[in-house]
Formats: C-alpha cells, structure tokens, sequence
C-alpha cells in the first residue's frame, strides 16, 4: 500500500501551534476510483483532476483542495448530490460539474455543503443540468464565487431547482457568478448577515429570493429578462444598492415586508425584447400560460408590469433610483408606513404610481423630491426645484384601477371635464402621493454593470 511520508516541522511542535502536515499533491485519473484517493487523503492536501470525466457521487470528509485542470469533469450519474462535503475549510475550483439526482426532498446538487463544511469556497467551476446548483445548507463564512452555473431547461420551474440555495448560513459570499435557468438564481431563507454580489442572472424566475435574512446586502448584480429581477420578502435591515433590472418580465424590485432597508442607486427599465432568441423565449412562455393577458394584447412584452412593487414595507429609504419605461412606476400599497422617497427618477412610465388611498403621502423630505418626466412644471427661480406640487395620480385614475371596464370613458368630455376640474381646484384631488418639491432635471442614471456585459 502506498504510504506518503509527513513531516511536521519540530518547531510547530513545540510552539503548540496546529498545523497541517506537509501538504502532498495527489493526481487523480478517470480511470481510478476518485473517492478512494479522497479518503486517502489528509488535511491539507491538493488532488488535482487530470482531463477527463470521474463518474460517481463523491464525498469530501478532510480539509482540502480539490482542483481541476481543463477539461475536468464530475458527473454523478444522476443520483444523489455530485459532490458533498462535510469537513471545514474545503476548496473546489476548476471543474466542470454536472449529473445531480432529481429529488428535490434530498435537495440533490451538484455541490452540497453540509453544516460542518464551515468557509468552503466553490469557485471557478461550471455547474450544468444539476436539479441544485450549490446549496449551502448552513455553511457560515462559505463563498461561491465567479462559477457559471446552468439549472434545468425546458421542465416545469416547480420541479426545479435554484442556482445556489442558502438555509441559515450566515456570514455567505456570493459574488461574480452567472446564473442561467432553473428556479430562482440565489434563493436564501433564515439567514442572516450575507452578501450577494456582482452576480448576472438571466432566464430564471426570481434573480434573487430573500426570505426571512436580516442584516444583509445585494449589491451591483444585473438581472435581464427574469420574472422578477429581486424579491426581497419578510427580511429586515437589507442594503440594495446599485443593481441592475433590465426587461424583467413581472417586476424589478419587490418588496414583501420587508422594512429598515436601504434602496439606493438602483435601476430597473423596460424595452422592446428584440433579438430573435428573446422573440423564442417569449413564444414560449406563452404557451405555458406565464404571459398575463394584458402582455398578451400588448404583445411582445416591453418590460416590467412594474417597475417597482411595495407591499405592506415599513420604514425603508428609497434613495437615487432610476425606474424607467414600466407599464407602472411605482405600486405601493397594503398599508406600507414611514418611506422615505426622495432623488429617485421616474421616467416613461405608462402610469408612474398605482396607489389607492385616501392618505395623503409626501414624497419629498428637506425640500427635496423625485424627478417625474411627465411633471410640466417650471423652475423660475432655478434651483431645481419645481414651482409647484406634482400628484401622479387624480380621481379618474382611481376610478379606473377600481373599475377598468370605465376604460371606454377615458376620451369622453365628461372625464375631460372633470380633469380640468381638479386641475383649478386642488382641493377636488383625492388622498394619495404627492411630491411637494419635485425636481425639475433627473439625478444621475446609475450605472452600475451594463446589461451588455
């Protein structure tokens, strides 16, 4: 039997440090059973995956490195998770990863990092067809980083599964990887104080899920052409800052009780989807019945129904956001309390608020509102701000949103009429947002990563 020679520096010894022992660097070949080299092994070591594809699931019980070189493959035979680790401190990086079982009551994946696998890092890698891509089931301190993971195509998404799923794993990195079908891209619940990244996301239903994780931050990630760009629900004290919804279909941000969170610099905008591949995706959605009927008559879909839905969210700044060219701006509803919405631009939008109320609420503070392209008004003075109030919305809007089938009204004189009315006479306005120093130029337009890139 092969014996590999470790020598532990006396010094360590006698310091009373712990140490690994001298880290060997193990080649592993297609043709050789790979878990018996795992098991093999000791803490420390790196085994090297020459070209080649290692059928079978495999299991990771020791701190090391496993490493592929071009052309790596880990197929699990479509059993069971394809790779799962249980020690500390583990590294995977440079392989391609595919082959999971299907069972979503198992959570197969093509890696699965239990509790005990404490500040795994997973980079580099390539995740294809596994029901999960990672999920990191209570692994605090891990990081996923910069891999290319592709979920199931062509199923049902309630049959799927999501890129990385994280259950009550705090202190977790997510950053720079590209997500690609499947359910959800990141789908987090019961966590706490984690970072999702300068991700990309493109053709899964929900870019990023939040539920029930506290003190945490989604920043700089690009969704393009998803259901819903970020979904941020039952979670508390969150930073959204800088990401990009670009053409999502349903919504670009929403917003489920979800309170003292900071929303700043975002940008969410539609637009015609016009590449022949886009065209495809949009043929079949509908005929899986996931085109509303208002898309539907519109036809090829222009990008969010909403740009922005908030719904019974409490105490949230919305700051610096750009909301572009969305059948409605804003939707904020279900007795949601103590927003602060101020510097953000609204721009294009077929409505740019749904709110049905009969409370007035000021969206501007310290003299400082929000920009709204269709607010005619003038800055005689010239200090950016408005000379007069701008209220999106009048009792006409009202009425139709209770009662659509008025649509066929829209045109009459009587509505004109009644329009004119509350025009001269402020006081006929029904309850809702008002902006009392509405700026007359838009902020910045955040940048963030282009959707191109």
């Amino acid at each position: 039997m092969h014996c590999i020679l470790r020598i532990i520096p006396a010094a360590v010894l006698v310091a009373g440090i712990p140490s690994f022992a001298a880290a060997e660097t193990l080649k592993a070949v297609p043709e050789e059973p790979l878990q018996a080299m795992l098991d093999r092994a000791q803490d420390g070591d790196l085994i090297e995956l020459t070209p080649g594809e290692y059928k079978g699931a495999i299991r990771i019980e020791r701190r090391l490195v496993l490493a592929g070189r071009p052309g790596a493959v880990l197929n699990g035979g479509g059993a069971g998770s394809v790779v799962r680790v249980r020690a500390s401190d583990v590294t995977i990086r440079g392989v391609t990863i595919r082959g999971s079982g299907r069972d979503l009551q198992t959570m197969d994946s093509g890696v699965f990092l239990e509790k005990t696998a404490e500040r795994a890092l997973v980079e580099n890698n390539r995740f294809e067809g596994n029901l999960f891509g990672i999920y990191v089931h209570g692994a605090a301190g891990s990081r996923v980083l910069r891999n290319v993971i592709e979920g199931l195509r062509g199923g049902r998404l309630s049959e799927a599964g999501n890129g990385v799923s994280l259950w009550n794993a705090p202190d977790v990195t997510i950053a720079d990887n590209t997500f690609r079908y499947g359910r959800d891209g990141i789908f987090t619940i019961s966590s706490r104080k984690d970072r999702f990244v300068g991700n990309r996301f493109e053709q899964v239903r929900f870019a990023v899920h939040y539920m029930y994780t506290n003190d945490s931050e989604v920043s700089g990630n690009v969704s393009v052409g998803n259901h819903v760009g970020y979904a941020i629900m039952y979670s508390n004290r969150l930073v959204i800052r800088d990401n990009i919804s670009d053409r999502d279909r349903d919504h670009g941000l929403l917003f489920n009780y979800a309170n003292y969170a900071e929303i700043d610099g975002n940008r969410v905008t539609g637009g015609p989807l016009d590449t022949i591949a886009d065209r495809g995706e949009e043929r079949a959605d509908d005929e899986r019945g996931m085109i509303p009927a208002a898309k539907r008559e519109q036809g090829l879909r222009s990008g969010p129904e909403k740009c922005v839905f908030i719904y019974n969210t409490n105490h949230n700044r919305f700051r610096n956001n750009w909301f572009e060219r969305c059948a409605i701006g804003v939707h904020f509803t279900a007795g949601s309390e103590g927003n602060a919405i101020t510097g953000n631009a609204f721009v294009g939008n077929r409505n740019q608020v749904k709110y049905v109320g009969t409370r007035n609420l000021d969206w501007s503070k310290d003299g400082r509102g929000n920009y709204w392209s269709d607010n005619p008004a003038f800055d005689l003075n010239g200090d950016g701000i408005a000379d007069t109030a701008y209220r999106p919305n009048d009792l006409v809007d009202r009425v139709l949103w209770t009662a659509p089938s008025a649509k066929v009204l829209i045109n009459s004189p009587a509505v004109q009429v009644l329009r004119w009315a509350q025009a001269q006479f402020p006081a006929l306005y029904p309850g809702g947002v008002v902006d009392s120093h509405p700026l007359i130029a838009p902020p910045p337009r955040p940048s963030g990563k282009e959707a191109g890139q």
